[in-house]
């Protein structure tokens, strides 16, 4: 190596001295800053401001001046309170992954230094931090105790962890909380009670009570109005493959988790229309319509399983296995139970019972020629493993998937991909994205591209930062579809974040790359990014709104609807009208489906303008001359803004804050239908029962009420059936002039006297005229009342003052908005556990133990098969309860029939009849 010359020994001397004062001065500056705000945090503590302190220090990253600002409150409840406000700030402040982390450690530990702590916010931070062993501990603590709130409590963290949609975290929390549970022999009779809350608790950790109480109370509650299917369905030409599938996925999302598939029985010769993809289409829907449905699943779908007895086309086999995933995606961990006659789909032999897993795999290596059959198990078994592998150790069902992968199928081909990219959901795993993206840049096969694009984006869920690596590498490749799926990547790797770096990629990509798709993806991308800022959503894409780009605008569209759902912004709608008459079909198509999301569950007294939205919809459906593309998105329309017999809306989060995998992943891939129809299914995943369910600590529905201080009609329920005709307004009379009517008598008497004369001459005897009567000069005549004016009596009646509040019985449905008025009264003979919501599944503990209980009766669900796939008749049907049928549709008995033919005969009357 050369020596440097003298003069280059004294340059780098001379810069390494300013770079030392520059960094002497930074050092002093941050020392002074660190000092101004160590003021500001001691002010704020001592004039009790303990709110901004909080903020402060988590911005600051203080956590030693965190926890003095918390433990300065005075009593129990103050710092409990604290602890609360400084979890819901490091949801909404801290955009590190890793010092969210660090915060909700600290929070917890202080939970756990109170004598009395509040277990159900520590849960709430443990299930956060995905700590599987302490958690365990608690709910072993709890139950283990002799005061009955601790057990209740105990019930109430299992229900809230299960909301929270983490099935590796349930898995973890099940397999440790076993291990701590004594064995029979060591168990005394004073235990009976406390096995009773364990066997509860891991029940509802799998998922099968809160599965079986969601489908009971959709069932059973479901307001979806069949007025507007049959409406649909008879203003649209069967010919269109397009709007008949469109029919029947609005029909499915209409009735989602209600299990009420009348309209499909009650219309065999329309639904015997789909044929090809459009019969895999509707074979699925049973999945969506029948979801958690677990119980009756083989049967149900027997008609179209070759194993299970039913003779079917390849189309409805792969659209049952599709459905089968479906029903399971949200329906907890049971076990199947196939009919007797039924033959084992390994071929096995025995019927035992498998879970919905083991079905479809084997399902899957049995049709292994088939592509249109693997489509649909692939799909299923996604769906049904979602979230099972933890990228650790191997894994049966992803090896199976890559199999299938690696025959270059496309149509199977795809679907593999992306349900490697359901079962590997967030775990990172480099071996599963180095697999992933090796085979996507080797094949061929768009579909396979696209199918193993979107598996990548799904692996990243919620990894953040983790997954800046595998984003960087598909963002710089040269395939478009590789482009497209990193925007979908840093969506799930961000979602809910409001991330700036992120926010600033998909900007930038939506305005620089060249690919269409890739700049559609990008802005729809930004929903799930600032899902939890719906109110910064229409200003961000205000710009994208008008750009001239219709895929732009398309994608703007888009993410208003999710970052928007449910919350009925005005901003967001006032985009989204504009949009909704751009010259773009498929633009037009998108703003129909947003708006339809942003109105979810919104009353004419809450919002106005869902009137006129639904008006639009039923005018866009109409027009005989309106583009097909957009006459598929008003009938969806339809059926999102109705959703789940109206009792269930788009919820991203849990009612705790934590992100909902399911739902997030179902959103993303229901935006998928832009290339494949049947994607559209996987919008039911991002559904949400928006119920109030109180239970005792049985888990039985008691029969009681709580008060909403509103008025009943701010959160009714839409009118149901025909809409009401409405009298058309006579017009008044015209007010008349004395004068005139004096001009008026005059003619009138010249004209009775010419007649009179005529008729004396002629011999026939005439009328005489009537007394006239005089009006006096210069006054305006009484106007005579009309009909409408004789009907005022009625109107006022209709207009009478509403009351300021209601009670609410068990169960009911109460919006998220709704919640905030709503009390528990408190005389009332059963108290929640907890007093902070009113929304999910609330324990309840009795006061009156000397009082007998009464509880609500809520009608069983007995299933039969789902309809052949032939269109012919048949004799069953689903029994559901008689409130369900009668919201289901229309009474079809209620109409009378019409008279025989008949000829009219006009007779001349009778000699001295009138």
């Amino acid at each position: 190596m050369r020596n440097k010359p003298e003069n280059e020994t004294a340059n780098d001397g001379k810069a390494q001295g300013i770079a030392d004062d520059l960094g002497f001065e930074e050092n002093k500056r941050m020392a002074a800053l660190e000092d101004v705000v160590q003021k500001v945090l001691d002010s704020c503590i001592k004039n009790g401001e303990v709110r901004e302190s909080i903020g402060v220090a988590i911005e600051a990253k203080m956590h030693d001046r965190l926890e003095q600002a918390i433990q300065s409150c005075a009593s129990r409840d103050e710092r409990i309170a604290a602890l609360n406000y400084c979890f819901e700030c490091s949801q909404s402040l801290v955009a590190s992954r890793r010092y969210r982390a660090e915060v909700l450690k600290l929070i917890a530990d202080m939970h756990r230094r109170e004598e009395d702590p509040d277990e159900v916010a520590l849960a709430n931070c443990l299930s956060f931090l995905e700590d599987a062993e302490r958690l365990a501990e608690l709910l072993e603590g709890l139950v283990m105790s002799d005061d009955e709130s601790k057990r209740l409590a105990a019930i109430q963290i299992a229900f809230n962890v299960h909301d929270n949609d983490t099935p590796r975290f349930f898995d973890k929390v099940v397999a440790l909380f076993v291990s701590k549970e004594k064995t029979e022999g060591e168990a005394t009779t004073e235990d009976s009670t406390r096995k009773e809350a364990r066997q509860q608790i891991k029940d509802i950790l799998s998922g099968s009570i809160p599965s079986s109480l969601t489908l009971d109370f959709l069932s059973n509650y479901s307001k979806a109005d069949s007025y507007i299917l049959q409406t649909i369905k008879s203003t649209q030409d069967s010919r269109s493959s397009v709007c008949h599938s469109a029919l029947l996925f609005t029909n499915a999302i209409m009735h989602g988790g209600t299990a009420i598939d009348s309209f499909l029985r009650d219309n065999l010769e329309w639904l015997a229309l789909a044929t090809s993809w459009a019969k895999f289409s509707a074979t699925s829907c049973l999945g969506v319509i029948h979801a958690r449905h677990t119980a009756s699943a083989l049967n149900l779908l027997s008609p179209y399983l070759a194993t299970q007895g039913g003779a079917s086309s390849a189309y409805s086999e792969g659209g049952a296995l599709y459905a089968l995933g479906l029903m399971f995606a949200n329906g907890g961990s049971q076990k199947l139970q196939r009919p007797e006659s039924a033959t084992p789909a390994d071929g096995s032999g025995t019927s035992e019972a498998v879970t919905a897993s083991e079905y479809l795999l084997a399902a899957l290596r049995r049709e292994s020629g088939n592509e249109v059959v693997q489509h649909g198990a692939c799909l299923g078994l996604g769906l049904a493993a979602m979230g099972s592998w933890d990228g650790v150790d191997d894994n049966d069902i992803y090896e199976e998937l890559k199999l299938t992968l690696f025959r270059d199928s496309a149509v199977a081909g795809e679907a593999a991909g992306l349900a490697m990219g359901l079962v590997s959901i967030g775990n990172g795993s480099e071996k599963a994205l180095e697999e992933m993206l090796t085979y996507a840049e080797e094949t061929e096969h768009e579909k396979i591209i696209r199918g193993l694009a979107l598996g990548m984006a799904l692996t990243c869920y919620g990894r953040e930062d983790d997954a800046e690596e595998i984003i960087e590498t598909m963002s710089s490749s040269k395939e478009p579809i590789l482009r497209y799926g990193a925007m979908y990547a840093v969506a799930m790797a961000y979602c809910g974040t409001a991330d700036n770096k992120a926010i600033r990629k998909l900007l930038y990509t939506a305005v620089t790359d060249v690919s269409d798709d890739v700049r559609r993806a990008a802005v729809i991308c930004l929903g799930f990014v600032l899902f939890r800022h719906p109110k910064q959503v229409p200003k961000i894409v205000a710009l994208s709104a008008d750009s001239c780009f219709p895929h732009v605008r398309y994608g703007a569209a888009m993410a208003l609807g999710i970052a928007c759902a449910g919350t009925g912004l005005a901003s967001a709608s006032e985009i989204l009208e504009r949009l909704a008459a751009d010259p773009s079909d498929f633009v037009r198509q998108g703003a129909l489906i947003a708006l339809a999301m942003v109105y979810m569950q919104h009353s004419e007294a809450r919002t106005p303008k869902v009137v006129e939205i639904r008006k639009l919809f039923e005018k866009t459906i109409g027009d005989m001359h309106e583009d097909v593309m957009t006459k598929f998105g008003a009938i969806l329309a339809y059926g999102i803004i109705d959703s789940g017999g109206r009792n269930s809306s788009i919820a991203l989060t849990s009612l705790s804050g934590h992100r909902r995998m399911t739902a997030v992943v179902g959103l993303a891939l229901f935006t998928q239908y832009w290339y494949w129809f049947p994607m559209v299914h996987f919008f039911g995943l991002a559904l949400r029962p928006t119920s109030f369910v109180a239970l005792n600590k049985d888990l039985k529905l008691p029969v009681l009420e709580v008060q909403c201080n509103t008025r009943p009609s701010l959160f009714a329920y839409p009118p149901m059936g025909p809409p009401k005709k409405v009298k058309a307004e006579e017009k008044a009379p015209v007010a008349v002039l004395s004068v005139t009517a004096k001009a008026l008598a005059r003619e009138s008497r010249k004209e009775k006297e010419k007649a009179k004369a005529a008729a004396s001459a002629s011999g026939v005897e005439g009328e005489t005229p009537e007394k006239e009567t005089k009006p006096d000069d210069m006054e305006i005549d009484a106007v005579t009342k009309s009909e409408n004016e004789k009907e005022t009596p009625s109107k006022a009646e209709a207009t009478k003052e509403e009351p300021t509040s209601f009670m609410i019985s068990n169960p009911s449905r109460i919006l998220d908005e709704q919640a905030k008025s709503v009390i528990w009264p408190k005389e009332a003979r059963y108290q929640p556990v907890r007093t902070d919501g009113v929304r999910g599944f609330i324990l309840v503990k009795d006061t009156r133990l000397d009082e007998e209980e009464k509880f609500v009766e809520l009608n069983s669900l007995a299933t039969a098969r789902a309809p052949p796939e032939s269109g012919s008749s048949v004799e069953t049907s689903v029994q559901v309860s008689s409130a369900a049928n009668e919201q289901a549709g229309l009474d079809e008995g209620s109409e009378p029939e019409a008279p025989e033919p008949f000829e009219y005969v006009d007779e001349e009357p009778a000699d001295g009849e009138n």
